[in-house]
Formats: C-alpha cells, structure tokens, sequence
C-alpha cells in the first residue's frame, strides 16, 4: 500500500459556550439577517447539546451566530450522542446533536415521534468528519494501520507497538519494544459506535463486540470521558492510541488507514467523500435523512472511519416550547447555511455539506413551523 499525507487537523482556541457579545456586534445585527437566515430582532437563550464531536464546531457556529443576534444567548451541552437524544426525548432540549441517527432498537425512534406531537423528527446531517487515530508513541511520527491492525489493537489482541502486524505497514518506523495503551470512550458515544460500527464490518472476525455505544470491557484498554477526555488521555499517556473527532486532535499525530491498496489519512476532504459511496438508510421518512456509510469502500482518497454527525429537531414547536422553537429554527438555518458551513470547515475542520445535500437540508429547517 501506499501512504496518502496525512494534513494536521488544528482547532483555533475558541470562546465558551454560552457567549452573550458586547453592542459593538450590534452593528452588524442592524445590517439585516448576518447572512443566516435570522432576525436581527431575536431575544432570549437557546440551551441544547448531545455529541461531544460537536462541540468545536458548535462552538464556532455560535460565535457566527451571536454575530448577527447579538440578544441570543446560545449553550450547547457536550453530554454525549446518548444523552443528547435523551434529552431532546424528554423535551429538556429543543433540539440535539447526536453521531447516530435515531432506532428502534430501544425505542428511541418512536419515542422522539411522541415528543414531536405525533410527528416524525427531523434528522439532518449537520457535520462530517473523519474519527482519527490519534497516537503518541515515542519515537513515531507516522504510522499506517490496515483495518485488521486497528481491530486487533482495540480488542486487546495486539498488544505491544512492535507488533508484526503493525511492523508489516510500517517498515521504515523505528516502532518501540512497549506496550499499546488503547483509549476508548468510557460514556455513551456516538462517536464509540461509529468506531465500533466499522470496526464490525471491516473485521468483524477480530472485533466481536459488534456496533455498540458503551464499550466493553473485557476488551480493556483505558477509558476517559467525552472526546476531550480521550485526546487528554492519549496526549498525557506513553505509548498510547485513541479514537477522537479529528477536529479535536490538536497536535498530536493521527494515523493513516488502509483503503484498498493505499493509506489515507483523516482530512475533512477525505471524509466528506464517504457519503459520495454511501446509501441513504432504507424506510426513513421524509423528515429523515440519514446514511448507511460504506465503510469497506476501496474508492481511492476516501477516509473510511467517519462520523456523520445529526442534528435532531421537531417538525413544529408550539405552546411552551414557540421561544424555543424559534431559535432553534434561526439557529438551524445559520448552520446549515453557506456562511455556517464555511465557518464551521475554518474553525473546526469540519466537511461542508455538498450544494445538492445542503439544499435538501435547507429545505427541511424552513419547513419548521413555530405557534
């Protein structure tokens, strides 16, 4: 195989979450909608969450947001896909970000159309973005692993860096005679089960444990909460590998994955180009879009290991929840715009969605009604 350059993925340091900006933003609010789509009139707080893959690129959505509504307070919560869409369910969120899209595997599917009024959840994609393998291993800059290596390694099967699995893809690495210390996410991850989901289908004979949000524990390796949490861990350890967003790698390295007969590694542009291969989910609603990725593609630049993050939303916010369901609305349609888009690929090494599926996209936020 050959080596496709991997390209550092840097998040810029950003703001907090909850962000209220002083009137010197006022004046670009008085210009008109800021280019998102919302009124510069809008008031209030908007408090949602769920994917922690999110939450460098929600970070700088609401930074573009406030910009242009500047008496808009926005929080996004990175509790976790599985807490996101508890919350949205139970209605403690308007809407909610989640690296997997709604089932029924435990009811979920049916119980957000409940929440919804009878109506089905709008499922959007809102961020692509490849999950990276990030590592710090002494005396390694670059490392290619084949799908088999990186099951073997997270299944506790491969255990030492200088492993011939691991040496086969790397001969002109100085691989150190140590131990793998393997970091998965310890809570409900959306970004654990779309690890885990390719890890399934690529080499289901070495990775038993099949698509799972909550990691099992006979496979061992360290656990650490959130995205966050998995980098830190990876960063502070020896000799240690983990699965994060790519957008929150910061400086560490990030591994190349075999696909086909090359490696490629996990840029925004290689990922993007999955949903380009992948089907769209079979029985899904109009109100859903939503995609079964082609993880075993050998189409060349493509990077295999991705997460196609959600947004989850209600077709129609009414009552008690009109306020919320206004600003929700605004704020959709500021992510999902071409400036949203854009400044979410600049800060947070996101892929912007393509023109046909951003229309789609746009299409349905519109739609959302507010009484």
């Amino acid at each position: 195989m050959k080596s496709t350059p991997v390209r550092a993925v840097a998040v810029p340091g950003l703001v907090a979450l909850a962000l209220t900006f002083s009137a010197c933003s006022a004046g670009n609010a008085e210009d008109g909608d800021g280019g998102n789509g919302a009124s510069s009139d809008l008031t209030g707080s908007l408090a949602a969450g769920g994917a922690s893959s999110q939450e460098a690129a929600q970070n700088a959505w609401i930074v573009g947001f406030q910009e242009s509504n500047p008496d808009v307070t926005v929080t996004y919560d990175p509790v976790g896909s599985g807490g996101g869409r508890e919350n949205f369910i139970s209605g403690a969120f308007p809407f909610a970000g989640s690296d997997a899209y709604l089932t029924d595997d435990e009811g979920e599917l049916t119980a957000a159309t409940e929440r919804c009024g009878g109506e089905a959840p709008i499922e959007i994609p809102n961020y692509i973005s490849p999950i990276a393998l990030v590592f710090n291993v002494d005396g390694v800059d670059e490392l290619n692993l084949s799908p088999e290596t990186i099951a073997g390694i997270f299944a506790g099967e491969i255990t030492r860096w200088n492993a011939p699995e691991i040496a086969e893809d790397n001969p002109n690495a100085d691989l150190p005679d140590a131990g793998i210390n393997a970091v998965h996410r310890s809570d409900e991850s959306g970004t654990t089960e779309n690890f885990t989901n390719y890890l399934d289908i690529v080499a289901g004979d070495v990775w038993t444990a099949g698509a799972i949000e909550v990691w099992p524990q006979e496979f061992g390796g360290e656990g650490a909460q959130g995205t966050s949490g998995v980098v830190s861990a990876v960063k502070s350890g020896t000799n240690s590998i983990g699965y994060a967003d790519a957008s929150q790698a910061g400086d560490l390295s990030v591994a190349n994955v075999g696909v086909g007969d090359e490696f490629v590694g996990p840029t925004a542009d290689a990922a993007a180009k999955i949903l380009d291969v992948s089907p769209r989910v079979e029985g899904r609603g109009d109100s859903s879009i939503v995609f079964e990725l082609d993880y075993e593609t050998e189409e060349g630049g493509v990077y295999p290991i991705v997460l196609t993050s959600y947004l989850l939303a209600c077709p129609s916010y009414t009552g008690d929840e009109a306020e919320a369901g206004e600003l929700s609305k605004a704020y959709l349609e500021y992510i999902i715009s071409d400036e949203g888009q854009d400044f979410g690929a600049e800060e947070a090494g996101s892929a912007p969605l393509s023109d046909e599926l951003q229309s789609e996209v746009q299409s349905l936020v519109e739609g959302i009604t507010v009484e």
